[in-house]
């Protein structure tokens, strides 16, 4: 070891008591011809990957919390971390409780990276671009040095995937999930695939050049704006967001070239000849090629940005007013910006915006504030509200959450269905019959609107409205709507102003504030906000429409096959399966879409067979999300599953037939229908009259705390214990947790529910202040009712790896009893940190077919008798 690595490495030294930890205090062998990385997959405190790259004789390290992803949006935090020996690249254990990083650590991928820039040059500049050659890291890929903020002791970086052959969406592979094993096993250096051509260096980076993530390309004629999700509470992470107005007016898009201008709405209609000032304004700021976002608004009198005097402009012609707010810049001079970090491409747009300034086009401030101060000053003024972006995201052409909206009350888009006459002295309508499309495409009526008008709005929607007359009511069957109403075609839409939602889907105090003539009919749904700030999830660049990006985000899903890491590989969807509304949030606490819980069930798919094998299953269903109306499925439907099969109904005389989980295509296909939860008999088909488990399940009552309910997990385990009785114990996924006991094929149902029963009632008599044997809710307030009734005939306990649904989407996961008093919960996991326990899958239940048991000898240990 040279004096430079042996100074490097002081900092990793001096955390570390060598006497106490298996990690190596120096040595290995530096080699600049075959330069190693090593990614090591960490449970520490929180699972993370080190990310390590050899450079000057040490491993220079960035904890990547998330881990890396082969989508060039998803620019994943890498935090600058001290530096380690090159032969910490074959440690692989357990670093114990007590010491610094304690926690198990795997040797996640490793190989040989190839800098495409002067590598030293590159970590000093805090920019490094390379190219890995791992088992499963390849291509090319970048590290960039962000700007840390006050207070941070660590250096913030971004680790980002380049844009070559290898690039997979995130909607369609994860390669942390799909790829979670060791690959310790394997060469050092692994084989080599096809890689592109190292990409030549950029333009000489002069002081105002383009920034990091900046890539040459041609302007795109056509450009998917960015849209923001709404929520009902700011994020709490709130250094890391940036605070504009939500301006009150029009989405536009500005594509300037060659000195002209032209100005384009959200859905591609071109508006520039009804904006002509606007576009002068803009061609004389002798705009850099490009595209340019913002809003147009038209300033009120009493409050910034007056919505229907916007309308009336453009009704009216008058538009010399309208005020252009741009807020980003995707494209410019040549370049795609689009994965730029959000601050630096404001940056960028500010410098151009005041180059050569026009009063008529301004640059969309930011707000240096709380944002509750934020939001309060907002309502205050009369906006609409407040939208959040994050510091550091990429442009994305689709809705994400890495832009958010908080609204100063209800307010959306409707489609217009109908009308009521006027009464009295009023003239041209009544009120307007309103209308949201749910997700397969019916039209449900939502309530009227009949406040917000003046007379001259009031002849202008008569007249659209008789332009679109028609004998046919479009709303899906109600029984409220009032009678003597006028249909018209659902192609009008209307943004209006509400106090709430009724239990019946109605709004109440509605007002109205101006057609829509920018936004479609079809796109119009009922707006839910997530709850709570949202979740960090991946964002994927596209150049195509939204839409179409669902639908490659749908076509293909994958499945995680057990098998060496050299050869893990994501697995489609069956032929012909399409996941409608994959974008359909399903989970507003966590805001999870369909399509994650598609991939979920994907992921777990060998792990859950095991458990779904020959039983009857029931299926309960979300079709509105779990917020909604849930419903138990257990016979087949007028809609067909592939993988999910009928069972034979001479096997249950006196029912329809059941159904099984055949094959995993069924729990995607399932999942595609809405299914959240599996739920499982304790008896297989080919021998049903015989079950052959015992479930016990830990059902707490009010008051209770989790330490109780483990503390009880560990009585009752102990009990059984004594009876002779092996137990294996789960996470229920929701409140509680699972006992089972694996049987041998013996007794009925009645007799296994009865002896069941007993060993509840035993329990609660000999621990009354813990334990009760009844389930009414009075019986167990401070109590757990031990659920001995899911060992009857036809009941049934959720299956290990499912879903609940429940906020948040815990899952029930097999577990050692050493594990217990870890759990912070008995959702513990969910879906979407699964794979911090896919390295786990069935071992904690290895040796459960070796344990199943008779019942006779613990039936005599307790002193029961057979019914």
């Amino acid at each position: 070891m040279d004096d430079r690595s042996s100074g490097a490495l002081k900092a990793y030294r001096d955390k570390r008591n060598f006497d106490a930890t298996p990690e190596p205090a120096e040595g290995g062998t530096p080699n600049e011809a075959a330069r190693a990385f090593v990614i090591q997959k960490h449970w520490a405190t929180r699972l993370h990957y080190d990310f390590r790259i050899e450079l000057e004789g040490t491993m220079k390290s960035w904890a990547v919390p998330k881990g890396p992803s082969y989508d060039p949006a998803d620019k994943r935090m890498a935090v600058h971390v001290e530096d380690h020996p090159i032969s910490y690249n074959t440690f692989e254990g357990s670093i114990p409780e007590g010491n610094y990083g304690a926690g198990k650590v795997i040797i996640w991928d490793k190989g040989v990276w190839i800098p495409l820039e002067d590598p030293h040059k590159g970590y000093r500049d805090g920019k490094l671009k390379f190219e890995l050659r791992g088992h499963k890291m390849h291509g090319r890929w970048t590290l960039v040095r962000m700007k840390a903020r006050e207070g941070e002791r660590q250096e913030p970086w971004l680790l980002i995937k380049e844009k070559d052959e290898f690039v997979r969406p995130s909607s369609e592979f994860s390669v942390v999930d799909e790829m979670p094993d060791s690959v310790k096993k394997l060469e050092d250096v692994p084989a080599t695939r096809a890689a592109p051509v190292a990409a030549a260096p950029a333009s000489p980076a002069a002081a105002d050049g383009p920034p990091a993530g900046a890539r040459k390309a041609t302007l795109p004629k056509e450009l998917q704006p960015q849209l923001a999700t709404l929520v009902d509470a700011p994020p709490k992470d709130t250094d890391r967001w940036l605070y504009e107005i939500k301006f009150d007016g029009y989405r536009m898009l500005a594509r300037a070239e060659g000195g002209k201008v032209q100005l384009v709405t959200r859905n591609g209609n071109d508006w520039t000849h009804k904006l002509p000032q606007l576009q002068k304004s803009l061609q004389a700021m002798e705009l850099p090629d490009g595209w340019y976002d913002g809003e147009i608004i038209m300033p009120g009198e009493r409050v910034p940005a007056d919505f229907q005097a916007l309308q009336g402009a453009f009704d009216s012609a008058r538009t010399a007013n309208i005020v252009y707010y741009l807020f980003d810049i995707p494209y410019c001079a040549g370049y795609d910006l689009r994965e730029v970090p959000l601050e630096e491409r404001r940056a960028v747009l500010q410098r151009v915006v005041e180059r050569k300034p026009q009063p008529q086009v301004r640059f969309s401030a930011v707000f240096d504030a709380p944002p509750g101060d934020v939001i309060a000053s907002a309502c205050r003024l009369g906006l609409e509200g407040v939208v959040a972006k994050r510091r550091d995201s990429a442009y994305v052409t689709r809705r994400s959450s890495d832009w958010i909206k908080l609204k100063c009350g209800q307010r959306q888009e409707f489609v217009i269905g109908g009308y009521t006459d006027p009464k009295g002295s009023r003239t041209g309508i009544g009120s307007l019959l309103l209308g949201v499309y749910d997700d397969k495409g019916a039209l449900h009526y939502a309530g009227n609107v009949g406040t917000g008008f003046n007379e001259a709005s009031l002849r202008e929607m008569r007249a659209r409205l008789d332009e679109a007359a028609s004998d046919r009511n479009p709303f899906a069957p109600n029984a409220s709507i009032p009678r003597g109403v006028h249909w018209v075609e659902p192609e009008l839409v209307c943004e209006v102003a509400f106090g709430e939602w009724t239990r019946d889907n109605r709004i109440r105090h509605s007002v109205f504030h101006g057609l829509r003539d920018d936004k479609k009919p079809g796109s119009i749904v009922r707006e839910k906000p997530r709850h709570g700030a949202p979740v960090d999830k991946p964002a994927k660049a596209s150049t195509k429409a939204s839409a179409k990006a669902s639908n490659k985000a749908a076509s293909a899903a994958p499945a995680a096959a057990r098998t060496t890491a050299a050869t893990q590989a994501p697995v489609t969807l069956p032929a012909g399966l399409r996941v409608s509304n994959p974008d359909r949030v399903i989970d507003p606490q966590s805001g999870a879409t369909k399509i994650e819980l598609v991939r979920y069930y994907a992921l777990v798919a060998p792990f859950m067979m095991p458990h779904l094998k020959g039983r009857p299953v029931s299926l309960v269903r979300a079709p509105q999300g779990i917020a909604g109306e849930l419903f138990f499925q257990k016979h087949a439907e007028r809609y067909k599953m592939p993988g999910i099969e009928q069972l034979d109904p001479s096997f249950f005389p006196g029912h329809p037939p059941m159904l099984e989980v055949a094959k995993p295509e069924g729990l995607l296909s399932a999942a595609q229908m809405n299914v959240v939860e599996f739920h499982t008999w304790n008896g297989v088909k080919t021998a049903i009259g015989k079950p052959d488990r015992m479930t016990f399940d830990l059902d707490p009552g009010e008051g209770v705390s989790w330490a109780q309910i483990q503390q009880a997990a560990h009585l009752v385990h102990a009990f059984l214990q004594e009876l002779g009785l092996p137990a294996f114990l789960k996470t229920s996924g929701g409140k509680g947790l699972h006992l089972v006991v694996p049987l041998k094929k013996q007794f009925d149902w009645d007799t296994v529910k009865s002896f069941s029963q007993a060993v509840v009632q035993h329990l609660s008599r000999t621990i009354p202040d813990r334990f009760v044997a009844k389930s009414g809710g009075t019986n167990r307030v401070g109590k757990i009712f031990i659920d001995y009734l899911r060992n009857g005939y036809g009941a049934t306990t959720v299956c290990a790896w499912s879903a609940r649904s429940r906020p948040g989407l815990g899952i029930s996961v097999p577990v050692r009893w050493d594990e217990l008093d870890g759990l912070k919960g008995g959702a513990h996991w969910t879906i979407r940190d699964v794979h911090q326990r896919l390295d786990q899958g069935n071992e904690p239940w290895a040796d459960y077919e070796q344990q199943r048991t008779p019942l006779a000898a613990a039936m005599k240990k307790l002193g029961f008798e057979r019914p």
